[in-house]
């Protein structure tokens, strides 16, 4: 046996072994994802009033599809689901420089809502040709795999089960563009927080243990921390909950009702979700209503005071002006959905967070939305132009409401209560889900934030 003097040993202890060391780390700091394709691009300012076109903002010439990456064999799946990506965002890029139409028997968007109706239809066939999302198994309800269907947070449940039983829902991890981590923040308010304790350790851990879990299970969460994984949550405390899991927080896909970008919400990264009230659990008796000619109350407004924004609100127009119907409580002899539908205009104010439902609701029935709003990110802004069938008044404005909505004139006033209309199926909740509904369109703002990015394996 060859023999090995102290001082050698001291050299592998003090010189080798620090070496290898400090090599590994510089090579795992130089193989992390990275956002190194642009299209679509979408940061914008935070409360700009014109947020940027962001499927039409793009910094890479389209590519000719015989120009696009090839993956050699024996790469891994990821370089070989990236190359696919690659050739999808290039055709995306193609409609958008060329202009051309899909062929769609069903829909083809069109219109000035839409920022670019090319770009978007194109996108959205390319989604439902190759989008697949894998779902983890793990986890018993009611934690995880459920959440409550019902109620002003009731689209989160109905995104998890819809998630779960999707055509693009795949068995086979290694063919995922996406992965799925099924948390309720809903049922973790409902089941697991505990009254009076004002601790959010106890429920950030649920989160943080559940990464962990597949962190440690599987090899997906690790290659990417995190980028190409998503969580989905309505519930207010969405935001706090992911901030207990440092990577899901910075670089994960975040599905949220409560799209505040005050509280960290990153429109290039998250998604915003609408917050959708559907009283039986359908859609019966919520779509449609009158006319604009039909519609004598110039703006409404009822509910709670939650926040500082309804509080000046009222104080500002409560029983102020028979034009302005403005109330904390409903009359018995005027139901809710009624007034909507005798309103041109509908208030959706911030509560105590951004998110409402009132905004889906007026678009239901026919009412123009106005936003009154601070810092929120509104749903699918990156495929609609909002300013053309809602209305955006700041917090400091609101003395000026009702001078504001006059010296709107009649005909813009139609055309904006026409393209809700037409757009509203965007909002629409349906069983099983419709193409371009409310299912879909946020399956594609997930696609849309995935394929913005290209990821290597660590």
């Amino acid at each position: 046996m060859a023999y090995s003097s102290p001082s050698s040993k001291l050299v592998y202890f003090v010189v080798i072994i620090p070496f290898i060391l400090v090599s590994a780390l510089l090579f795992t700091l130089n193989h992390k994802p990275s956002r190194s394709y642009s299209w679509p691009s979408f940061q914008y300012p935070v409360n700009s009033p014109s947020p940027a076109k962001v499927i039409e903002q793009t910094s890479d010439a389209a590519a000719p599809e015989d120009q696009l990456p090839v993956v050699e064999n024996g790469n891994s799946n990821l370089k070989r689901i990236e190359a696919s990506l690659a050739r999808a965002r290039a055709k995306v890029q193609n409609a958008y420089h060329n202009n051309k139409t899909s062929y769609d028997p069903y829909y083809v968007p069109n219109g000035p809502m839409y920022r670019n109706p090319n770009s978007f239809h194109r996108s959205y066939l390319e989604m439902e040709r190759l989008f697949k999302i894998y779902v983890y198994e793990d986890g018993e309800p009611p934690l995880f795999h459920y959440s409550k269907k019902f109620g002003i947070l009731g689209i989160e449940g109905i995104l998890l089960h819809q998630i779960e039983i999707s055509k693009f829902r795949t068995r086979d991890p290694e063919t995922a563009h996406v992965y799925f981590i099924p948390i309720s923040v809903q049922s973790i308010a409902s089941y697991a927080y505990v009254i009076h304790d004002r601790s959010w350790d106890p429920l950030r851990n649920i989160a943080r243990d559940y990464v962990n879990l597949i962190a440690t299970k599987y090899p997906y969460w690790n290659r990417t921390r995190g980028y190409d994984h998503f969580m989905v949550a309505c519930h207010d405390w969405g935001p706090k909950i992911s901030r207990g899991v440092s990577h899901l927080y910075k670089n994960s896909i975040r599905v949220l009702c409560n799209a505040n970008t005050s509280e960290g919400f990153k429109p290039s990264i998250d998604v915003s979700m609408p917050e959708i009230y559907l009283p039986d659990g359908t859609m019966n008796g919520l779509i449609g209503g009158p006319p604009p000619s039909d519609r004598p109350i110039l703006v409404f407004y009822a509910g709670g005071i939650h926040g500082y924004i309804r509080q000046l609100l009222m104080d500002q127009w409560e029983d102020k002006d028979p034009d302005v119907q403005i109330h904390e409580y409903l009359p018995e002899n005027m139901p809710y959905y009624d007034m909507i539908r005798k309103s041109k205009y509908c208030i959706c104010p911030s509560g105590w967070e951004v998110a409402s439902p009132r905004m889906v609701e007026a678009l239901y029935m026919g009412c123009v939305p106005v936003l009154l709003k601070d810092h929120y990110a509104k749903p699918f802004d990156d495929v609609l132009n909002w300013g053309t069938f809602s209305v955006d008044i700041q917090v400091k404005q609101i003395p000026d409401l009702k001078n504001i909505l006059m010296d709107i004139r009649q005909e813009q006033y139609i055309e904006m209560q026409k393209t809700g209309i037409q757009l509203r199926r965007h909002f629409e909740v349906n069983f099983p889900p419709k193409r371009y509904d409310v299912f879909h369109m946020i399956l594609h703002s997930i696609w849309l934030r995935r394929i913005n990015i290209q990821l290597h394996e660590r």
